[in-house]
């Protein structure tokens, strides 16, 4: 999942000149095929059928009115209703949801081109575990949980008002570990489908974008805190619920209209290792880890979505391995406040989900 990430975050650059000015709202449907994929050894007996799946969604593509439209070609967004079986419709039943999502393209074909799809939202799935009555659905444990869609889609015009479309993507359902257990659903898939264009109107484009300029390398670094609550679910079922405290000092700069970083020190006192080998004595201190993190930043405005990883040098009970990685998004307010919504893991499993907020100083409306 995290591979599939990185490519749709790595979008070539565009050219700045765009003459097309229309924004245009469409409709589409898609049926899709697909599998549960046992990511893990223990889910072996869970698939046993395909997953077949349906999505209605509503977007517009943007005309350039805004001046982060034309470096990524004018993207789409929109929201998109959700509906599969999941591949074992006894134990895990059937998922529906919805989701918001924004599709980068990446060629200027006039009748075809490709775009990246980065969607999340929230999932509801029919059936979970239940110590007495669905005991081996070990991969979810709450009904609803968070969906994330990552995929390539491709669009055909076939006509001034008509496309046939097509995909290849991977939806994602998990509770980020606030209940056991968690090994979460991923389900490959390869859709088809048609859009119809509802209308489009012209707009009037921004003349010119803003170029970042060219600074010394630490002076364009802004200073950002970060404060995180969560809540960690550890093993047996149904057993204790442990909070979660974490502050980050993170350094972050935007290089080039879609190029940012950011480094931190991460400090995270993560209660949920008390239960970790419970038989050895543990203080607060103890148990408190620090850690180096850096990840790559992809600017939408106000919206920025992160991807990184990180490592622990301090750490003295190691309850999931040496490294951490992070994935999701942050809203930066004009008066330099920021919304923290990202998922934290170790490799493929779920940590905590990281609800913070934040403060960026010297911050500068844009």
């Amino acid at each position: 999942m995290n591979k599939l990430l990185i490519l749709l975050l790595l979008i070539p650059f565009s050219s700045l000149a765009q003459v097309d000015s229309t924004e245009s709202y469409f409709i589409s449907v898609k049926q899709k095929s697909g599998f549960l994929a046992a990511h893990r050894g223990v889910m072996g007996h869970l698939p046993k059928e395909p997953a077949l799946g349906g999505e209605i969604s509503f977007y517009k593509r943007v005309g350039g009115n805004r001046a982060w439209h034309q470096p990524y070609k004018h993207p789409y967004f929109g929201v998109t209703i959700f509906g599969s079986t999941i591949g074992n419709n006894t134990i895990l039943g059937q998922a529906i949801g919805v989701y918001g999502f924004i599709e980068f393209p990446m060629n200027k074909g006039r009748r075809h081109h490709l775009t990246g799809k980065i969607g999340s939202g929230l999932g509801y799935i029919t059936k979970v575990f239940n110590q007495e009555t669905n005991p081996k659905d070990v991969a979810v444990s709450t009904h609803v949980n968070a969906l994330i869609c990552l995929g390539i889609q491709g669009r055909i015009r076939l006509a001034e008002r008509h496309e046939l479309i097509y995909s290849m993507d991977l939806s994602h359902l998990s509770n980020g570990a606030i209940k056991v257990p968690n090994l979460g659903v991923n389900m490959p898939y390869l859709g088809l489908g048609y859009a119809y264009k509802v209308r489009s109107k012209n707009v009037s484009q921004v003349s010119k974008i803003q170029i970042i300029p060219r600074s010394p390398f630490f002076k364009t670094w802004k200073l950002h805190l970060l404060a995180v609550l969560s809540t960690k679910e550890l093993f047996p079922t149904g057993g204790k619920k442990y909070p979660v405290y974490a502050m980050s000092i993170m350094g972050r700069r935007i290089f080039k209209p879609k190029v940012g970083m950011e480094t931190a020190i991460d400090f995270m006192s993560k209660q949920a290792v008390f239960g970790y080998k419970g038989y050895i004595p543990k203080t607060q201190w103890s148990i408190f880890q620090i850690g180096i993190y850096a990840a790559y930043v992809l600017p939408l405005e106000h919206l920025q979505f992160v991807l990184g990883m990180g490592g622990y040098v301090k750490d003295r009970y190691d309850p999931d391995g040496n490294f951490y990685h992070r994935v999701g998004m942050r809203y930066q307010f004009n008066n330099g406040i920021t919304a923290n919504l990202v998922l934290k893991s170790h490799w493929a499993k779920a940590d905590y989900i990281e609800w913070g907020v934040g403060y960026t100083f010297k911050h500068k409306k844009r």
